[in-house]
Parts: structure tokens; C-alpha cells; sequence
């Protein structure tokens, strides 16, 4: 039996500002169980930096290197999450991204303002990211920040950068934003956030002494279609995105869009 962990008060704030923090806390046996497999996977990839571990669900070779884990994948298809996600984006649900963001205590890098429709090749552009706390997420260590109700303007003009200590290459140009409005998501471990791919967001680095770590599932819609003719995209100095090799899953309902799930498993 599906259930409505969302408020309808919940949902409303999603569609109206482009995030949510909802009451939802992860059962505590499941938050030690995914700690457990994200330190697994922090350290079966000590050649990466710990804030870009693209595709953590994903356990063979991809575009991105890293190495990742069966048990993330199966974290992903947690009915509570799958439930929650269905409230936002409907009944069909692919699961087509994940990522660990660790920052270690002291050096963790930043992540600059961006939209992650920069990047995303769904069309429509339709995806809800699910964030979960492993570590507390606090000011001090460098929490998700969004800008509340920028989903609702389209693509915002981008720019590169090569500058020293972020973790993603591309951010938005400081006249497209007004910073003064963004808000802090400071949670506590097991809490999770959820935000649309279009909400301008980013997070500052990392100097206090405690880590900051979470994982970030991507799922869209089975009515939206991912387009894997879309040119590999830079992320960072070491780190491409090659959708055309990317695996999918369908996780709940039906494909209405005509994927692909063969590819890249």
C-alpha cells in the first residue's frame, strides 16, 4: 500500500519553491546500513575526490571511474523514498543518478551556484533529487544552500571557471542571482531534502573540523525521455559526463516514454 509520507502542506512548498525538507527521517537501522556502504564506497574510490563520487549506485566501469556499490542500488529502490518521490513526480519513476557528496573536515571543497538542468538530458526536464544526511549538515561544514523559487525561470546563463577548490567547473554568473535570498538546508543525519532540477543551489566549502557527507538520488519521470545524444559534458578537471553509456532503472509503474534500460548494465 502506497503511503503519503508528505504533507499535502509538504508538497505544496516543493512546487512553490523548488525544495522541501520534509518531517521524513530514515529509520535509524537504515541510516547505519547506508552509512555503512557510503564508507565502503569512500574507500574503495581513494583515488577520487570524495565530493564528485558520480553513479555510486552504479557498480561496473562508467564515463566518471568510479567504482561504486550494489547496496546503493538497492537503498535506491526504498519503498519510504520511492513513495515520497511518486508524491512529486507521478506514479512511473526511473532511476537514472546518484552521487556522494563527502566533505572531509577542514578542506571539502565548494560547489559553485548552478542549476542542475545545465546538465540533466531528460526532455521534458522533469527530475527531483532525494538528499540524504549521513553526516549533520550544518553552516559550519558547508550545508546545501538553494534559492527558493528559481525552478520557476528556466535555464539561467552559466559560465566556466578554473577556480581553485570547487568541485563542479561550471556555475551561474553573479548577476543571474541574488544571493541574499538563499537559504541554509541544515540537517540532521538521517534527514533528507528534496529539490527540483531547475532551483539554483550550491554549498560552501568545508573548514570546520567535522565532515559533511550525503547522498544525492536522481529520479524522473517515466513520461520524460533520456536523451543520450546529448555530447559528453566536463564537470570537473578530471571528470566527465557521458550520458550515452548511462544505465537506467524503472523502479516503479511504467515506461510511457520509450527508454532505453538495456544500455550500460
Amino acid at each position: 500500500m502506497k503511503r503519503h509520507l508528505l504533507s499535502d502542506e509538504e508538497v505544496r512548498a516543493y512546487h512553490a519553491n523548488g525544495y522541501v525538507t520534509p518531517r521524513y527521517r530514515l529509520p535509524k537501522e537504515i541510516l547505519t546500513e547506508l552509512r555503512q556502504s557510503v564508507e565502503a564506497l569512500i574507500d574503495a574510490n581513494a583515488d577520487v575526490r570524495p565530493e564528485q563520487l558520480v553513479g555510486a549506485h552504479i557498480k561496473k566501469s562508467q564515463d566518471t571511474g568510479v567504482r561504486g556499490r550494489d547496496e546503493l542500488l538497492e537503498f535506491a529502490t526504498n519503498p519510504d523514498l520511492l513513495d515520497i518521490v511518486e508524491q512529486l513526480i507521478g506514479p512511473d519513476l526511473i532511476l537514472w543518478g546518484s552521487q556522494v557528496f563527502s566533505k572531509p573536515a577542514r578542506d571539502g571543497m565548494a560547489i559553485p551556484w548552478h542549476q542542475d538542468g545545465q546538465y540533466w538530458p531528460m526532455r521534458p526536464l522533469a527530475t527531483v533529487t532525494v538528499w540524504i544526511a549521513i553526516d549533520p549538515a550544518t553552516v559550519e561544514n558547508g550545508c546545501l544552500r538553494v534559492i527558493p523559487r528559481t525552478h520557476n525561470g528556466g535555464l539561467l546563463p552559466h559560465e566556466s571557471t578554473d577556480e581553485a577548490g570547487l568541485a563542479l567547473n561550471q556555475g551561474l554568473t553573479k548577476s543571474a542571482i541574488d544571493e541574499a535570498s538563499a537559504v541554509d538546508i541544515k540537517l540532521e543525519a538521517g534527514q533528507i531534502s528534496l529539490h527540483h532540477a531547475m532551483v539554483v543551489h550550491g554549498s560552501n566549502a568545508n573548514h570546520s573540523n567535522k565532515r559533511r557527507c550525503g547522498y544525492a538520488i536522481r529520479y524522473m519521470p517515466a513520461t520524460s525521455h533520456f536523451d543520450r545524444s546529448l555530447p559528453p559534458t566536463r564537470i570537473a578537471n578530471n571528470q566527465v559526463l557521458d550520458f550515452s553509456q548511462r544505465p537506467l532503472w524503472l523502479v516503479r509503474g511504467k515506461d510511457r516514454a520509450n527508454n532505453d534500460f538495456a544500455v550500460g548494465h
